[in-house]
């Protein structure tokens, strides 16, 4: 599991919402540029695209934290982390992994503040969807099944 969620070119394939990944690094950090696919909301399009500060402590967590390039305004952006533990095996002594998954999107959509709480609503419903999607795709990659 540990390797699919830290290669850029796999995360988009499982993602809804994702078309890609730019992976970079700069010194000792590295960067995820994330492009999202267009989203409409009240019939406003948007295309998020956001720079992520990823830090990876081997087979055991994934932090990203947004860090936009000096001098550009990105207006998303994305916190959260993934954490990876050992669960109880399976009856048959197969080897188990726990994931859990922060994920806090922050979008800036040109809209009244007097929209905000149905745009709350559809970017919610919208995200919510695109987990339970990313982890039944996850799962079916690696032949695995939910407890």
């Amino acid at each position: 599991m540990w390797g699919v969620l830290t290669d850029p070119a796999q995360l988009p394939r499982l993602t809804p919402l994702l078309s890609r990944i730019d992976a970079s690094t700069e010194g000792d950090r590295t960067l995820w540029r994330w492009h999202m696919v267009q989203l409409a909301v009240l019939g406003v399009g948007i295309k998020p695209v956001f720079t992520e500060q990823m830090t990876f402590t081997e087979g055991k967590r994934i932090e990203f934290t947004h860090t936009p390039p000096p001098g550009v305004t990105e207006w998303a952006g994305a916190e959260g982390y993934y954490a990876l533990g050992d669960a109880d095996p399976e009856a048959d002594g197969t080897p188990a992994t726990h994931l859990e998954i922060s994920l806090t999107l922050a979008v800036d959509m040109p809209l009244s503040r007097l929209a905000s709480p149905v745009v709350t609503r559809t970017m919610r419903a919208t995200m919510d969807a695109t987990g339970d999607r990313f982890g039944a795709n996850l799962l079916r990659h690696l032949h695995a099944r939910q407890r």
